[in-house]
């Protein structure tokens, strides 16, 4: 292409640009958005590549390539898409199965053909629910520039504090004995939090150990109480069940498990949001976490509100803990949690600490894990490779570099980024 007597050497540079790099750069806000989806889409090819390397029918085909090439990409291509296919039905049940179900059910009105073609679905929210509010307590904290790996330990310490309430009170109408074992939930978190946010601001210590250490006394803290005094009358490491006056109540019938905490999860991401960026206490949050030097020449309170901001991450978290418990389990067992306030943090990530952003990774977390049982079962691919892919979206978000090298965005690097980007949503 020849240039242009009016066309400027920037714009002439931006024609030789791929539409990828174009968008990255163009669209300031886009940059946010493409890493993560370019990441997924890059995990899910690497998994299928993996897929097909330890297929036990791809495996002797290769091993005759130099015959059969043909053979060998087939049945490659056959593996892969066996094992996505049964991992989405297993996540959003299978389409021909809800469509009958869902022609008796009109014509007969007996709902339970319905019901039970729409498990799969139901299960992958109800694994999103505790991954949603995790997640929006460490992106809160990330916001504050606060690095809050307890949220597993306040998830615990969240979960423990609403079953007790929810078994030890009794006599309590539903709309009295409910929110009280929510706000227990949510005050034993946001002060699991608050701990390490108090450290960190009088005597500088680092929030990372600080929350870590908080989760090893967490974990055994329940270990503790589940072995003495919560535990069940027969001696068994688990807590009485709640009473059903403190239950989150479902939204349909059994078998699916879908609760009220779903559509709790969402309204706290609005209110995490309206809070960080439409009130003045948001905006210090964000401007302590984007600079700190900033912040405190401007008249800010550093230390109230690195504490405020680990206490507010924890008390989210802590709610991760309480929904599970209210709405699904009504009871705690040890180790009852099965890694959400850790997945929390690659959570954050991949939804660069925005509330919407957290959601929508949260929710793809939930229905990875949610087809992950029907994969194995049915494509006999092992559970492992979900592990695999989110591990491999966490490395790409957190080493962008990567992506923009596989997709040649290396233009972005130019971007100018400003001491106040951080503060816009």
């Amino acid at each position: 292409m020849s240039k242009s007597p009016n066309q400027s050497t920037e714009e002439f540079a931006e024609d030789k640009r791929s539409f990828l790099q174009r968008l990255f750069i163009r669209q300031g806000s886009w940059s946010s958005v493409l890493l993560p989806i370019l990441a997924v889409f890059t995990a899910f090819v690497i998994g299928g590549v993996l897929i097909a390397a330890t297929s036990p029918q791809v495996i002797p085909a290769w091993k005759n390539f130099s015959v059969d090439p043909g053979k060998a990409l087939v049945s490659s291509w056959e593996a892969v898409r066996d094992a996505y296919v049964t991992m989405f039905e297993g996540a959003f049940g299978r389409p021909a199965v809800i469509s009958t179900a869902t022609r008796i059910y009109f014509e007969t009105g007996d709902n339970a053909a319905l019901l039970d073609a729409f498990r799969p679905l139901g299960e992958s929210l109800v694994l999103s629910t505790p991954y949603i509010l995790a997640g929006l307590g460490v992106a809160l904290g990330f916001r504050g520039g606060l690095f809050n790996i307890g949220a597993e330990g306040q998830l615990f310490v969240g979960g423990l504090a609403s079953v007790y309430v929810g078994y030890s009170l009794t006599g309590l109408p539903a709309y009295v004995h409910l929110p009280l074992a929510i706000l227990a939930g949510v005050c034993a978190g946001g002060l699991w939090g608050a701990i390490p946010g108090f450290l960190k601001a009088k005597t500088g210590a680092h929030e990372v150990i600080n929350t870590i250490m908080m989760n090893y006394i967490a974990f055994r803290l329940t270990d503790f109480l589940l072995q003495g005094p919560m535990s069940r009358p027969d001696g068994l490491p688990i807590t009485p069940e709640i009473l059903p006056s403190a239950y989150l109540p479902a939204l349909f019938d059994r078998p699916i498990r879908v609760h009220w905490g779903f559509f709790l999860a969402l309204g706290v991401a609005v209110l995490v949001y309206l809070f960080l960026w439409k009130t003045t206490l948001g905006f210090e949050i964000r401007m302590v976490g984007a600079n700190p030097k900033a912040a405190r020449y401007a008249g800010i309170p550093i230390a109230a509100r690195t504490v405020l901001t680990m206490a507010l991450s924890g008390a989210i978290a802590g709610l991760a803990g309480v929904s599970h418990i209210l709405g699904v389990d009504h009871r705690m067992v040890r180790a009852f949690s099965t890694g959400y306030g850790f997945d929390a943090i690659a959570l954050a990530l991949l939804g660069n600490s925005h509330p919407f952003g957290v959601v929508l990774a949260s929710l793809l977390f939930g229905f990875l894990r949610g087809g992950a049982a029907r994969m194995q079962s049915v494509a006999g691919v092992p559970v492992e490779i979900i592990r695999v892919i989110q591990g491999v979206v966490i490395i790409f978000v957190a080493a962008p570099a990567i992506i923009r090298g596989l997709y040649r965005l290396k233009g972005a690097q130019n971007e100018k980024h400003s001491v106040t980007q951080g503060l816009r949503p």
